[in-house]
């Protein structure tokens, strides 16, 4: 087996060490060469193939990680996933080449919660059209949503959906979510009750995705998925653009259907200027940036970077996902 000091690492996430400079000290100390994403964003099938020849290890943010891609990857052992989601990651391609896969699972759970709430907040006091407004010389008398006393729905009760649920309950609203994976005594814990799914979506008036993308999840927030959330509600969806058809949300939204929705994700990253979702005023939109606070990048970092050196030296990874 190759030397770890012999080994070359890509790293592909823009933020690592960004907030803890010894990331990268140990990174370059451990390994032999490291190769840096330049572009500033998720690469491409076509971009990896052109740069995973030769790898050895591989710190892996949102890039687009398909079977085509990793045909390239002739010395390939481990790709180190910044982050919770593999979705983006062909598991079956990796495993069929003996690539292991970890991610960094709980490490962005608090960061992400937060800003879920923030934007819950924001929708259900209309703060960017607030202060728009007021910035343009307008003195508006605008009328809000109170979480007290509303229903929020979690639609997924893990890491994250549970980082959500102990924040709302200073806020004494009505916390209800679904989850097949989580007991009621779990949530019982937390103060959330569960139900069923069509529950779920008919009762809630904030409702937060917390799922990750799978086969059983990929559009689930459809046209039919819509029309039976309660009239007037509000979408949340720190997760993955994939779980959500943009097109039937924004018919939901144009019909009144639908009060307003937040997301930080997006089908297509970074979507195309001309977003028909951009035009909606009571639309927020951030760049994918849950994750994305000092505290979660640096663990983020720590355990993408601890599990790749780890596979690298021929010891088992704390995360190993195949």
């Amino acid at each position: 087996m190759k030397a770890l000091s012999d080994c070359t690492i890509l790293v592909t996430p823009s933020s690592f060490g960004r907030h803890d400079p010894r990331l990268l000290s140990l990174l370059a100390e451990s390994a032999g060469e490291v190769i840096s994403n330049e572009r500033g964003r998720p690469l491409t099938s076509d971009e990896l193939r052109d740069i995973l020849p030769g790898c050895d290890g591989y710190i892996a943010g949102q890039d687009h990680i398909d079977a085509r891609a990793l045909e390239q990857a002739d010395r390939l052992r481990v790709i180190a996933r910044y982050g919770v989601g593999v979705d983006r990651v062909d598991l079956g391609a990796a495993q069929s080449r003996g690539i292991i896969v970890t991610n960094t699972p709980g490490a962005n759970a608090d960061a992400v919660a937060e800003l879920s709430i923030g934007l819950m907040l924001a929708l259900a006091r209309q703060i960017p059209h607030a202060n728009q407004r007021t910035r343009s010389g307008e003195w508006p008398r605008l009328s809000g949503l109170s979480l007290a006393g509303s229903v929020v729905g979690l639609l997924g009760m893990g890491a994250i959906g549970q980082s959500v649920a102990r924040r709302l309950r200073g806020f004494t609203c009505i916390l209800q979510a679904h989850d097949p994976f989580v007991s009621s005594d779990q949530a019982e814990q937390l103060g959330v009750q569960m139900v069923e799914l069509d529950t779920l979506v008919a009762n809630s008036d904030f409702l937060s995705l917390h799922l990750p993308t799978t086969p059983e999840t990929l559009g689930l927030v459809d046209a039919d998925f819509l029309a039976r959330m309660k009239r007037g509600a509000y979408l949340i969806n720190t997760a993955r653009g994939e779980l959500v058809d943009e097109t039937a949300l924004h018919q939901a939204l144009q019909s009144g259907q639908l009060r307003g929705a937040a997301l930080d994700a997006f089908r297509q990253e970074p979507p195309d200027a001309d977003n028909p979702l951009f035009g909606l005023p009571q639309v927020i939109v951030t760049p994918h940036m849950g994750a994305h606070t000092a505290g979660a990048v640096n663990a983020m970092g720590w355990g993408a970077l601890s599990d790749c050196l780890a596979v690298l030296s021929g010891k088992p990874p704390k995360h190993r996902v195949v």
